[in-house]
């Protein structure tokens, strides 16, 4: 079936913001005195957002009140170097454009902090999102459906018209939840093998196919 909206996950699976969280995540370590992470460490911490990646960066030792005050750390350096390295993936783009003259309602929904989310989808997006959020006070992140649930209430379709795209088992989770269908791109931050087997069944390399599957 074709979709009347998709709903986009952002790091991973339509910006590639590794580096700059990497980077962000590793200030805020030796500012602190803690051992620093590799990328890739830092990528399989990323998904379920910034606070929960600081914990899984830092010993776990660390008491929570001293969690709050890295956040915030976290946030202040994140919001004024979140777009240095970070760029959309290869045939994104194009991707977006043709949903958007084909009339498809488009729409994020992450865990990254809202003004981070806001920021980077003007920047890197100007005019093509007809909603985006990020994690907010008040509503459970992802894999809750809350925040999905909520953006679909304002667009003129149902979950079953819409599709959830995404990059982890996460999201995986959350298309389940909602429920609504999934489909979910290889080159973001997890293996195809771990999207697997946390459930997904539609699983594209590229986004030419998920254009394709998406119409």
């Amino acid at each position: 079936m074709s979709f009347k909206a998709a709903v986009f996950d952002l790091d991973g699976t339509i910006l590639d913001t590794i580096d700059d969280l990497a980077d962000t995540m590793n200030y805020v370590l030796e500012r602190n005195g803690y051992p620093l992470r590799s990328r890739d460490e830092v990528q399989a911490r990323v998904g379920n957002g910034i606070l929960n990646l600081i914990r899984r960066a830092l010993p776990e030792e660390v008491s929570p009140d001293r969690q709050q005050e890295l956040l915030l750390q976290f946030k202040e350096h994140y919001g004024k170097h979140c777009a240095d390295k970070t760029k959309p993936y290869e045939g994104i783009m194009e991707l977006l454009q043709t949903l958007k003259e084909k009339g498809i309602s488009l729409v994020v929904v992450s865990n990254k902090a809202d003004f981070a989310v806001k920021e980077l989808c003007q920047q890197y997006f100007p005019g093509i999102f007809d909603v985006t959020v990020g994690e907010r006070e008040g509503v459970r992140k992802k894999p809750a459906p809350d925040s999905v649930q909520e953006v679909l209430h304002s667009l003129p379709c149902s979950a079953e018209e819409a599709v959830y795209i995404g990059d982890s088992e996460v999201d995986v989770q959350t298309a389940l939840n909602v429920p609504m269908a999934g489909i979910f791109v290889t080159w973001g931050f997890r293996t195809p093998e771990t999207l697997l087997q946390a459930g997904a069944k539609k699983l594209v390399q590229k986004p030419e196919e998920l254009l394709q599957e998406i119409l």
